[in-house]
């Protein structure tokens, strides 16, 4: 019964009740979240959209990016140096991303173009992190659903990016353009062939053979089949790329205020063991862990915030520069 009336997961889970106090504090305090139905009846179609509160802390992140830079956008566009603990230590935030996080890994030239986007992120990261620091919020990416959701938007992303760009751009001396030979490239696997003793003139010649014939041979589908192969390759390592930066958020963050948590409850146990001493050395002992241990998560707060950007301008930098 106490392990159910205590259950460390309701602190770090999306619900659609809001608790604010448990009962070693008092009577419980709660906020049941309001829903509504959606009703579309030519369509037969009905919803029903519940409010949850990682919902509510989400608008809550994005309400305080925008109060917090709106206004130092206005005044950053009057040419105003930065001036105040405040001012500069927010604008270090937008420097820190795209001078250490998009031009290494965008490159210099496309760097600036997408280095709004980057921010939002990251900002919209770090805000959803810290918000689990405050007592009875959360941190929304906690859960495996949001940090999909961005790793959706960063898929997407990096892929429109790509696209964009090799759509605008003409071909270029790498091999892209018109009048690239589609036998050079055999020819230098060849010359490489040539230094291993092993493989002999005899299977150069074979492998030589090969490839004059082979735009000859008439066999239907071939091309079709290993475009198709390639295509769902690279598709299922990009998924898998997207796919490790929803579950590396979403671990890091859930682990580590499970683990406040369950320390904190072992205050709510020695309590109803009745041993004041007890109590008091576990609550001792769990106070100070807590709070350690709240540094450490106000740390792995930046640091998945950066790990996730990085990751996004990572990769895409590989798909807009795929020469390199």
């Amino acid at each position: 019964m106490a392990a159910h009336k205590h259950d460390p997961f309701q602190h770090v889970q999306d619900t659609d009740i809001w608790e604010f106090f448990t009962s070693l504090f008092g009577d419980k305090q709660e906020i049941r979240l309001p829903y509504f139905d959606i009703n579309i009846e030519a369509l037969d179609f009905h919803y029903r959209f519940q409010v949850t509160k990682f919902m509510i802390l989400e608008v809550i992140a994005a309400v305080l990016i925008l109060l917090i830079y709106l206004p130092l956008a206005r005044r950053a566009q009057t040419g105003e140096l930065p001036k105040g603990r405040w001012w500069n230590a927010f604008e270090s935030l937008l420097t820190f991303v795209r001078d250490e996080i998009a031009k290494p890994n965008i490159g210099e030239k496309d760097a600036d173009r997408y280095v709004p986007f980057l921010w939002t992120l990251f900002l919209f990261l770090l805000f959803c992190n810290l918000l689990g620091m405050i007592p009875f919020m959360g941190s929304p990416t906690a859960n495996i659903w949001v940090t999909g959701a961005l790793a959706l938007v960063s898929f997407i992303m990096l892929h429109g990016a790509a696209i964009v760009k090799q759509g605008q751009e003409p071909a270029d001396g790498h091999g892209h353009g018109h009048g690239h030979d589609p036998h050079s490239g055999h020819a230098d696997s060849l010359a490489g062939l040539r230094k291993v003793p092993l493989l002999g003139p005899l299977l150069l010649g074979t492998i030589r053979y090969l490839i004059s014939l082979w735009p000859r041979i008439d066999v239907p589908y071939v091309g079709w089949f290993f475009s198709l192969m390639i295509f769902v390759i690279e598709l299922l390592g990009t998924v898998i790329k997207s796919g490790v930066l929803a579950v590396r958020l979403f671990a890091n963050m859930f682990a580590g205020h499970m683990v406040l948590a369950v320390i904190l409850l072992f205050i709510v146990a020695a309590a109803e063991s009745r041993n004041l001493l007890l109590l008091g050395a576990v609550s001792v002992a769990s106070v100070v862990g807590v709070v350690l241990l709240s540094l450490l998560e106000l740390f792995v707060a930046f640091l998945q915030a950066y790990i996730f950007v990085f990751l996004t301008a990572l990769f895409m930098g590989m798909q807009l520069h795929p020469e390199h």
